[in-house]
């Protein structure tokens, strides 16, 4: 049998020492035969490793979004370090090679059960340790240095069964490393995280990588490899999954316990979708009432005993005027839209909220349907599941009220939310003698971030009038009423003649709320835009220290 290069079945003899390795007869020992197709197995197992690896990244990334906010430092982090660990792991790896087969066989059993617990292991350390960022960096160290590790050993595993040039093997390597690299990367947000989110999706994912990585090249080499070894890493990767099944089974009895370390209140629903980490509260206030709390990311949306001071102070200024149709952007719990419809003369109102699991939940959870007075469903509105800042792009359809209530710009992608671009957008849809109103965070807490808003919206071409309310449970809160035109005047701040009965608001109030303290009057700030997110430079600063 030919041992060339270019035989898929035979490997070249492991040295060429010549005469001198030669056997007892005087011919050198055969290399082992492989099946055809048995580089393309290997090839395999590449791909589905790499898919594997950058699943575990963008998990990493992910939950840091989630639990601390950020996003842009905490993909800046486990980028860099596992980046730097695989340089490291790749070094490390190279006295392993004269034993691949074992040590790739290991390296995936331990991949496999840190890549695996990873999710669960900074979730933990969140929840009852408060040690989530060294937690995160030692996960990302380790994880990397393994997936470094993986590249010289496949290399040589790849070259004893078909010998090639340096350059065509790592083409070869890399062709199947950068394609599994994509397939995971689009799996983990459009297959693993719908269906079965951060906590299991990382277990199911650390489960295929103990397959493919240690099975695989088990059975690649299985003549290659002493049967004790070959026992003692199938028993390995045997352990690792059952614990990883083990925890899956598990999983949500955990979740929920970590979970609840993080909340005052009892939980009565969680979720986490592709868009944000959803809980709700329920507990008796002080009041003897039923207090029901909204968080989105660990952040407050609304307490349902003084949700309407916020609600009112946001919907009915901007109602004061023209209101037939009227554009929601945000507000997925449905509370400002069940203000909106206390108005017979509204005849469409447009709700544009990203992620349709909130607006589920607020149409069907009973303690949300209940307080919104089921607005969703009633038949004057039409709800809009996409991005606002690409909805605006398109949209045709001009609105007489504009009501944007959006969280605080505490990320990279709701600061452009809060940009000058976004507002020149939103102008696209504008009628004449249109009414908007941006919740602005609060200005006696985030005064930079408030009045930077306000500075945005100036230079977008609007006229503003700033105000601000007390919401017991955020505090001072502030919001600003704006007109197209940034010449013309601002528009007033009042209630319509015929506004229904309010809890809170009346004329009396609101020409209060045009009233700052001079310790948070405006201040010197910059507008924000999209190259230039200064709103979420303010925000990220003010709010570090509460």
């Amino acid at each position: 049998m030919s041992t060339t290069a270019q035989d898929d079945r035979t490997t070249p003899t492991a040295t060429a020492a010549g005469p001198a390795a030669a056997t007892g007869a005087g011919t050198a020992r055969p290399a082992p035969a492989y099946p055809r197709g048995t580089r393309f197995l290997l090839l395999l197992a590449v791909f589905v490793c790499a898919a594997c690896g950058l699943v575990y990244e963008l998990a990493l990334t992910a939950l840091g979004s989630y639990l601390i906010g950020n996003s842009v430092m905490q993909t800046s982090v486990v980028i860099s370090v596992m980046v730097f660990a695989m340089g490291i792991g790749s070094l490390a790896a190279k006295p392993l090679q004269r034993r691949a087969v074992g040590a790739f066989a290991l390296l995936e059993i331990l991949l496999a059960l840190v890549g695996g617990l990873s999710v669960l292991v900074l979730y933990v350390a969140f929840a009852w340790l408060r040690l989530y960022m060294p937690a995160m960096v030692v996960v990302s160290f380790v994880v990397g240095l393994l997936v470094g590790a993986e590249i010289p050993l496949l290399m040589t595993l790849l070259q004893r069964i078909r010998r090639q040039e340096a350059g065509s093997a790592v083409a070869d390597m890399f062709a199947a490393d950068y394609v599994g690299a994509l397939v995971g990367g689009l799996c983990f947000p459009l297959l693993l995280l719908p269906a079965f989110g951060q906590l299991k999706g990382a277990l199911v994912v650390g489960a295929v990588n103990a397959v493919a990585g240690v099975v695989v090249v088990l059975w690649i080499f299985r003549r290659e490899t002493r049967r004790a070894v070959r026992a003692g890493l199938l028993a390995g990767a045997a352990a690792v999954l059952a614990v990883l099944a083990t925890v899956y089974v598990l999983a949500d009895d955990i979740e929920v316990t970590a979970r609840q370390q993080l909340y005052r209140d009892p939980i009565v629903h969680a979720e986490t979708t592709p868009y944000q980490d959803i809980v709700v509260t329920r507990s008796t206030a002080f009041t003897g009432e039923q207090d029901t709390r909204l968080f989105l990311n660990g952040d407050l949306q609304f307490s349902s005993v003084d949700e309407y001071r916020y609600h009112e102070a946001l919907v009915h200024p901007a109602l004061s005027g023209k209101r037939s149709s009227v554009l929601i952007l945000g507000g997925g719990d449905a509370l400002a839209l069940r203000e909106v419809l206390r108005y017979d003369d509204v005849d469409a109102v447009t709700l544009v909220d990203l992620d349709p699991a909130m607006t589920r939940l607020a149409r069907t959870f009973a303690p949300l349907s209940g307080l919104n007075g089921h607005a969703l469903s009633d038949p004057r509105v039409t709800v809009v599941h996409a991005d606002a800042f690409n909805w605006l792009r398109d949209a045709t359809r001009r609105y007489d009220a504009v009501l944007i209530d959006f969280p605080d710009p505490d990320t990279a992608a709701l600061a452009k939310l809060y940009s000058v671009e976004f507002y020149h957008l939103l102008g696209r849809v504008l009628n004449p003698e249109s009414r908007v109103v941006v919740q602005g965070g609060s200005p006696f807490f985030a005064p930079k971030s408030y009045w930077s808003i306000a500075a945005t919206l100036k230079e977008a071409g609007y006229a503003t009038t700033p105000y601000q309310v007390d919401v017991p449970s955020f505090g001072n809160w502030g919001y600003l009423l704006a007109a197209p035109g940034a010449d013309g005047p601002p528009p007033a701040l009042r209630l319509a003649g015929d506004a229904p009965p309010l809890r809170f608001l009346d004329d009396e109030v609101l020409a209060a709320a045009t009233v700052f303290p001079v310790d948070r009057r405006p201040a010197d700030v910059r507008a924000s835009t999209l190259m230039d997110p200064a709103v979420l430079e303010y925000t990220r600063h003010e709010w570090r220290n509460y």
